[in-house]
């Protein structure tokens, strides 16, 4: 039999695909006991997750305005999660960045800069039906394709106000993404305008939003109510984590939030916006706000509206808002106030809002908070409550006014008024012209 020789090349080769060949059914793949499948998926959680980067030059995506960062976020949606680095720079947002749920949006925080367009406003020339999937305005100046817009009448306000984006136009009708959800008539003052939250989040879960400055261009927008609107603004959006953002000079809300559980809000800025600083509500339930400054906006410091329980709230500091530092209200119950700092409010510090018993915010815990120099134009209470609230619990606070002569308008510490319920106090520090006014019987 004729042997035949292999090359020695190849001989090398095939010792080598061998010896990898045993080298890999030797190691063990076999997962570790902590690997854990995700709660709505069949995989485990990754270490790397797919990055794409959006910036004025040298970017995966290269753009300056809304359109490059919504392909950036989409992108990253399609692969089910991952991270929009948006390079430092200011973007003109013609519409809301959407977010997407599991999409993380990091900007340089003070450098990225995403900039409210001056919007466009017009009375409609036809009234906009309920459901209805187009508006017809007066004047279509400003109204073009992939904007946003909001659409609503004098009757229409919260979240009765419709806010979308325009899909279309024929000559002065508009097509929008989403149906009106109130009659808007003529009759009654009906409007469009483009505006919108610069930032928006609804029906989705675990987004994040880190290192953003919103610059709401207040001059150049017409007003956006809270419940619709905000610079940063979430609809059911579950889950969402907001840190190291500023927010200012929006016109309407700062920082609003609705019937979206979970939330957390960590060291952001609300400042000189047109109306709420911070603005939880609508059943938004075991919120966080945490290290935030809420300053100079037009109303309320934070604002719990409706349904809003079991969050803590907690080493923020409120202060100059044009009304309360902190207002809560209908059945905002079980809620935590701690180590806030409450001052230079235009009216009280902390107020509970006058609401029946079966409304009222029960069993809400206030502790050690600095509650000080409140009051800009009448005398106020460093905390005033209202209703038939009962067993709330004030331990270790100080409220006191540092001012001097008719500047000193926060004259009472805490003001009971008649029809409020059992109350804890313990430890509080008061200093005041009265301590306690209890008007109860």
């Amino acid at each position: 039999m004729r042997m035949f020789a292999l090359p020695q090349a190849l001989l090398i080769s095939l010792l080598s695909f061998t010896v990898r060949a045993d080298d890999s059914n030797s190691r063990d793949f076999s997962p570790p006991p902590e690997e854990r499948q995700l709660q709505a998926k069949m995989r485990s959680k990754m270490k790397i997750l797919p990055t794409i980067t959006v910036g004025h030059a040298g970017a995966d995506i290269v753009g300056t305005d809304n359109r490059g960062l919504q392909a950036a976020v989409d992108y990253i949606a399609g692969l089910d999660g991952g991270i929009v680095e948006i390079l430092p720079g200011t973007y003109v947002m013609n519409d809301s960045l959407h977010l997407r749920a599991n999409v993380t949006v990091r900007g340089t925080a003070g450098e990225t800069i995403l900039l409210k367009s001056k919007c466009s406003v017009s009375a409609l020339g036809l009234d906009g039906d309920f459901g209805e999937e187009q508006v017809t305005v007066a004047a279509a100046a400003g109204f073009q394709p992939g904007y946003g817009i909001t659409v609503w009448d004098a009757g229409s306000g919260g979240f009765h106000t419709t806010v979308g984006r325009i899909i279309g136009t024929d000559g002065n009708t508009l097509a929008i993404d989403t149906s009106l959800n109130a009659d808007c008539m003529v009759s009654n003052d009906a409007k469009a305008a483009t505006v919108f939250p610069v930032v928006s989040g609804t029906n989705i879960e675990g987004a994040r939003i880190e290192g953003l400055t919103i610059d709401g261009n207040k001059d150049h927008n017409v007003h956006l109510n809270g419940c619709r609107g905000a610079g940063i603004y979430l609809y059911r959006g579950f889950g969402t984590v907001i840190r190291d953002c500023v927010v200012r000079n929006f016109n309407g809300d700062g920082i609003s939030f609705q019937q979206s559980n979970d939330v957390i809000v960590e060291n952001c800025v609300s400042e000189n916006n047109a109306s709420l600083g911070l603005h939880p509500g609508s059943g938004s339930q075991r919120a966080t706000i945490r290290g935030c400054r809420a300053t100079g906006n037009g109303e309320d410091g934070l604002f719990l509206c409706w349904r809003v329980r079991h969050g803590v709230f907690e080493s923020n500091f409120l202060e100059n808002n044009g009304r309360f530092g902190i207002s809560i209200g209908h059945k905002d119950s079980d809620n935590l106030f701690a180590k806030n700092l409450v001052r230079y409010n235009h009216s009280d510090g902390i107020f509970f809002r006058n609401e029946s018993l079966g409304m009222a915010g029960h069993r809400n815990r206030v502790e050690d908070n600095l509650i000080e120099d409140n009051g800009r134009d009448t005398p106020v209470a460093g905390i005033r409550i209202r209703g038939e609230v009962k067993y709330l619990v004030f331990k270790n606070n100080t409220l006191r006014d540092t001012r001097t002569g008719a500047a000193r308008l926060q004259t009472s510490g805490i003001l009971i008024e008649e029809n409020v319920g059992d109350l804890d106090l313990d430890g509080n520090h008061i200093e005041a012209e009265q301590a306690l006014v209890d008007q109860r019987e």
